[in-house]
C-alpha cells in the first residue's frame, strides 16, 4: 500500500515539475511582436528616393492601429504624395507571431474601402468598421524574420499570391522593416513569371516622417 503511495506521489510530483518546467518555457518565449508593431505604425514616404531617381514616384504611405482589442491590425493607405485624397491601394493588415523569430502580416481587402480614405487620421473610426466586411487574401500574407533588434525582412509565398491587375497571374511582396524606413518591393508577374507591373529595380524606400 505504502509502495503505490509512493509511486503515484512520485509520478505526481514529475508531472508537475514538467508541467511548471512547460510554464517556465512559454513564460520566457521571446516575443517581439510589440516591437514589430510599433516599428510599423506612421507615416512615411518616397520622396528622398524620387529625388534620387526618377524612376520612382513619390508615393506615401500611412500604416495606424485599429481595432485594438481584437488584436495588432493596421489600417494602411497608399497614394501618390501630390494625390493622398484619391489613394489606389486601401489594405487592413494583421500582424501575428508564429514562433521564436518569425511573424506574419495578413492582408484584407475593405469592401467600400473608398468610405475610408483618409481615416488613418481617426483611427476610432474603424470601430464600426465590421470584421464581416473586409476579405483575407489568401497566400499574400508575408511571413518576416527578426534579423536583429528593429530589423525584420521577409517575403510572401512562392506564386502564393493570386493577381489578375494588369494581366498578372501572380503578385509577390518582398519587405524590410527598420527603425526609420520600410522597403517594400511589389511586383506581378503572368503565367510565363514574366515582369508585368512594379518597380523594376528595387523596391520603394519608405522614410518615416512622422
Amino acid at each position: 500500500m505504502i509502495r503505490h503511495f509512493l509511486i503515484a506521489f512520485i509520478a505526481i510530483t514529475l508531472l508537475s515539475c514538467k508541467d511548471d518546467k512547460q510554464k517556465n518555457q512559454e513564460d520566457t518565449k521571446p516575443n517581439h511582436l510589440p516591437e514589430l508593431f510599433a516599428l510599423m505604425q506612421g507615416s512615411f514616404n518616397s520622396e528622398v528616393q524620387s529625388q534620387v531617381d526618377s524612376t520612382y514616384f513619390n508615393i506615401s504611405l500611412h500604416m495606424y492601429p485599429i481595432w485594438k482589442d481584437k488584436g495588432n491590425f493596421l489600417y494602411v493607405e497608399q497614394a501618390l504624395n501630390a494625390r493622398q485624397s484619391n489613394p489606389y491601394r486601401q489594405r487592413i493588415y494583421e500582424v501575428t507571431q508564429l514562433n521564436d523569430s518569425m511573424y506574419s502580416s495578413a492582408i484584407y481587402t475593405i469592401e467600400h474601402d473608398s468610405l475610408w480614405i483618409g481615416k488613418w487620421k481617426t483611427p476610432k473610426d474603424f470601430d464600426m468598421l465590421a470584421m464581416e466586411k473586409v476579405t483575407k487574401k489568401e497566400g499574400c500574407e508575408v511571413i518576416l524574420k527578426r534579423i536583429e533588434p528593429n530589423y525584420y525582412k521577409g517575403e510572401t509565398g512562392e506564386k502564393t499570391c493570386e493577381s489578375t491587375l494588369y494581366g498578372a497571374s501572380y503578385a509577390t511582396s518582398e519587405v524590410e522593416i527598420l527603425e526609420d524606413k520600410i522597403i517594400s518591393w511589389d511586383r506581378g508577374f503572368d503565367a510565363k513569371d514574366e515582369h508585368i507591373w512594379g518597380a523594376e529595380k528595387g523596391g520603394y524606400i519608405f522614410n518615416k516622417i512622422d
